[in-house]
């Protein structure tokens, strides 16, 4: 029913409350993108703990300017306090809402930063033939709390939080090469196989998302996924900020195609 709509069509509907569900496989070709926005005076290390952990937070947008909602290079009429099917507000490293329209809070020194998304590469996973496990059950991806350290930038630390999905051998060395391509939506993984050996110590209980079949001859994989911002900022505890809820992203009007290289 929505899997044809452009992203155009998807954020309207999401906008007008019909659609409220993640947006995993929504708007083939079109890139997702994780959300975290917060004070200005906080927005300068925000910017440098991305650009010091590029897999985990690649930047593909941002406001350019304080109060800025509107962010025409990523789509058109996109309203970023409207268009995301489901929004957290934290305060003080709290999470104090869930909302599904967050302009009644919004703020005019607020920044916008939009992350590269793993949706993104799991199409060019689908196009090589790969199974996605997460799509195929029809369930949010697995994500997981790791021991992997983020490069600290002021007051933005933590770890790496990581998605799963599981794979046969040769087909993990086929998604490595794959997701190589893709720099500013995550990249190939950090990590496959024995998942303690990242600090996860039950695969079968995520810490975001939902757990997904892995089959006796498949390896799990690990990618640096863009909740890693969301546990830097409730770390860091900003006096204020929002992201999206994991899952549930912003659909942009670039395509997929535009951040592969080779």
């Amino acid at each position: 029913m929505y899997a044809d709509k452009t992203p155009t069509q998807i954020r309207a509907l999401i906008r007008q409350g019909e659609y409220t569900g993640n947006t995993s496989g929504l708007a083939p070709g079109y890139v997702q993108g994780n959300l975290a926005i917060l004070p200005k005076a906080w927005a300068d290390e925000f910017l440098q703990f991305c650009q010091l952990n590029p897999k985990p937070c690649p930047i593909i947008g941002k406001s350019s300017q304080p109060g800025q909602f509107m962010l025409p290079e990523l789509g058109e009429d996109l309203d970023i306090r409207r268009d995301v099917p489901r929004y957290r507000v934290y305060e003080n490293g709290e999470l104090t809402q869930e909302l599904t329209d967050v302009a009644e809070v919004w703020r005019d020194d607020l920044v916008t930063f939009v992350l590269g998304c793993s949706f993104s590469f799991e199409e060019a996973l689908l196009a090589d033939g790969l199974e996605v496990r997460n799509i195929t059950e029809g369930v949010n991806v697995p994500m997981y709390r790791t021991n992997i350290p983020c490069r600290p930038a002021g007051r933005f630390s933590g770890t790496t939080v990581v998605s799963m999905r599981p794979m046969k051998a040769a087909d993990a060395i086929r998604a490595v090469q794959i997701c190589t391509r893709f720099p500013s939506v995550h990249g190939a993984p950090l990590h496959l196989g024995d998942p303690s050996l990242i600090g996860i110590a039950d695969i079968n209980q995520p810490d975001f998302g939902d757990a997904v079949t892995i089959k006796d001859d498949e390896l799990p994989l690990f990618w640096a996924c863009g909740v890693t911002p969301q546990v830097a900022l409730e770390q860091a505890k900003p006096p204020f900020c929002i992201t999206h809820s994991p899952g549930y992203m912003i659909v942009t009007d670039l395509k997929n195609s535009q951040l592969a290289i080779l």
